[in-house]
């Protein structure tokens, strides 16, 4: 699947669609396409606060588990309670409804993320 041109990607093959209210942050589809079948996702608590680059939590497939990444500093306002009973979200549909938290953020420097063309190419060379 194609990466969204509406998303910016990390090298850590998290994604996130800024928003003045609340940016939506989830896995890429390369990502959980090399996870394999996803059976859980732990997700923090809402109002936790998360430096850029740090663990927000984790997701168990049945090949291991990856802790997920801040691709950004802030706090989380919502959190993807869809997972819990149906973790294949994010195999199914990892752009949609797999998305994982919502985050309020201050200014934010988004010169380290990759647009879907930069992101493709990173995932070609893997």
């Amino acid at each position: 699947m194609t990466p969204a041109s509406n998303r910016l990607f990390t090298t850590d093959h998290e994604w996130i669609v800024v928003d003045d209210d609340a940016s939506t942050i989830g896995i890429t589809d390369f990502a959980q396409d090399q996870l394999g079948e996803i059976v859980y996702v732990e997700l923090p608590d809402v109002d936790s606060e998360f430096a850029e680059g740090e663990a927000f939590g984790e997701v168990e497939s049945v090949k291991s588990v990856s802790e997920l990444l801040m691709p950004i500093s802030g706090t989380i306002v919502e959190i993807n309670e869809e997972l819990a009973d149906a973790p294949d979200l994010v195999n199914s549909d990892s752009y949609g409804d797999g998305w994982l938290v919502k985050v309020k953020h201050d200014d934010v420097d988004l010169s380290e993320l990759m647009d879907a063309d930069a992101y493709e190419a990173f995932c070609s060379e893997l």
